[in-house]
């Protein structure tokens, strides 16, 4: 073989040949990717129509005199006829977990504390501050709102039934914790979480069917808004590598 030849052999040299030759692959061979583009705002006014679904509802409410609606009495009434004490008591459960000091205060800490550890600091400073802005839009209409709860209830929480706190706590860590990783099983096991929480208030007779969705659009929207500004940094420290704080970066290498 002689020297021309073999100057012309190997990856480099034929890539460089084909983009001179100008081979369809050449332009796209010949210059960097585009800057990535993060879509914020579908998903930003996804959130902002949820949350302004709410204000209408809770207006609807408040000029109905705070009543319920006539399916959610039927809906009330038919679940109240068909309780058991083994459903009786997954609701409990979930009651004690989805309200109170544990899921508005150990739940978030401890998933906060745990993206941290698995060096998810954008992660861990975008679902404290969605946590914090659900907790405070849930607060603010229920006081707003003042709608009374149903009679035939089994639990003892705290003033005002719309929206259900329980509900949009944990549609809340469901859409957050599906923002940030973004894996078909945590949306489908976080959707499957809201739904039970949302059923399960209203069995227990804490709160009508509006009050149920009403929550639900809180924890999502809440979520969707405090995600846009995070979007980019989120989707690039989650194609990172997340090794715990315990394991040093050059673990992996060495091994």
């Amino acid at each position: 073989m002689s020297g021309a030849d073999g100057a012309g052999s190997g990856p480099d040299a034929s890539t460089a040949g084909a983009t001179e030759q100008g081979t369809p692959n050449a332009g796209h061979r010949a210059h960097a990717p585009a800057p990535l583009r993060v879509s914020r705002r579908p998903w930003l006014a996804a959130g902002i129509i949820a949350l302004v679904a709410v204000a209408l509802v809770g207006t609807v409410i408040v000029y109905s005199e705070r009543r319920p609606f006539g399916f959610e009495v039927d809906l009330m009434t038919s679940l109240s006829a068909a309780r058991t004490p083994a459903v009786t008591s997954g609701a409990l459960v979930l009651d004690l977990l989805g309200g109170g000091v544990l899921s508005n205060v150990v739940f978030p800490i401890l998933i906060v504390v745990g993206l941290l550890v698995w060096r998810r600091p954008w992660a861990a400073l975008y679902f404290g501050v969605a946590a914090l802005a659900s907790a405070g839009v849930t607060r603010l209409v229920k006081v707003l709102v003042g709608r009374v709860r149903p009679e035939d209830i089994l639990v003892h929480p705290d003033f005002g039934s719309f929206p259900s706190g329980h509900s949009s706590a944990a549609a809340l860590i469901a859409t957050a914790l599906g923002l940030i990783f973004m894996r078909t099983w945590v949306w489908v096991a976080g959707i499957a979480w809201t739904v039970l929480m949302m059923l399960s208030r209203m069995y227990l007779g804490a709160h009508w069917l509006s009050d149920t969705i009403g929550g639900a659009l809180v924890g999502v929207g809440a979520a969707l808004i405090v995600w846009a500004p995070f979007a980019y940094r989120l989707y690039r420290e989650n194609r990172m590598p997340h090794r715990p704080l315990w394991k040093p970066a050059g673990t992996a290498a060495k091994s």
